[in-house]
């Protein structure tokens, strides 16, 4: 049995409708405060990161095996007076992944559901189709100095994995004009004043398991009112929701979406 641990966003319900597909009924666990969107007839744990313990133990008694993280999560508040029996023994690793570093919080989370006997399964795994094909995917070809400026951007992006920093920049004629923050690709986008092509990748040595970029309809439509030329994405490296609507809405703009092979 499989558990999918739902933030929010549209990939927990993009991998329940892949798991029932498939047969699989899966288990939802949902995090206080992140309300997922995914089928209410669906067995659900609603669970803090105080109750983490409590969490795994259930998991094992209904018999889940395996478990995929879904969806967009923020660090959350801990109340320490909520800290359950369970829980209490997890304390320091959790304060270790509540520090700064999403990628060094990622691999203790996954250290933990893994010490427990659960077997951790990237989105892209239940569901193949998210990983778009290579290759220039519109009707739109490449904008001048594309190439040169999805090159560049890929090393600053992989300059801003090292540093745990975001996945994402906007890039313009080989200058930087802007790079992701705490808030996100889509918040970076629609603070943009001046035009480029959106860049994303996953970070230097990231286990792709858990926190793979994922674009969508939304992240379309706000480059092309932010008025951008195009999307750059690492082939195999950046998941794509709806990727019919995605293309539809560049198309409609004239822009063009590369699946960058490197």
């Amino acid at each position: 049995m499989i558990a999918i641990v739902a933030g929010t966003g549209a990939l927990p319900s993009a991998l329940v409708s892949a798991l029932m597909e498939q047969g699989a009924r899966p288990l939802i666990c949902a995090i206080a405060g992140f309300e997922p969107t995914v089928p209410a007839e669906l067995e659900r744990i609603d669970f803090r990161l105080e109750t983490l313990g409590t969490l795994l133990e259930t998991l094992k008694t209904k018999g889940v095996t395996d478990v995929c993280f879904a969806g967009a999560v923020r660090r959350p508040e801990v109340d320490p007076a909520a800290i359950d029996a369970l829980t209490l023994p997890l304390v320091p690793r959790i304060q270790q992944a509540l520090q700064p570093g999403d990628d060094s919080a990622l691999r203790t989370i996954i250290g933990i559901f893994e010490e427990h006997g659960l077997t951790v399964r990237a989105a892209h795994d239940i569901a193949p189709d998210l990983l778009p094909p290579h290759g220039v995917l519109t009707n739109a070809s490449l904008t001048e100095n594309a190439e040169t400026d999805a090159a560049f951007a890929a090393s600053h992006v992989a300059d801003m994995g090292r540093r745990d920093v975001g996945q994402a920049c906007v890039v313009l004629n080989g200058a930087l004009i802007a790079e992701e923050g705490p808030d996100g690709t889509d918040a970076m986008i629609r603070s943009l004043t001046s035009e480029g092509i959106l860049f994303k990748a996953p970070k230097p040595d990231q286990d792709r398991r858990i926190d793979l970029p994922v674009i969508g309809p939304d992240t379309a439509q706000n480059a092309a009112d932010a008025g951008l030329g195009g999307i750059v994405i690492e082939a195999d490296g950046v998941m794509v929701m709806h990727l019919p609507s995605v293309l539809d809405i560049l198309n409609q703009n004239g822009m063009f979406l590369w699946v960058r092979n490197t």
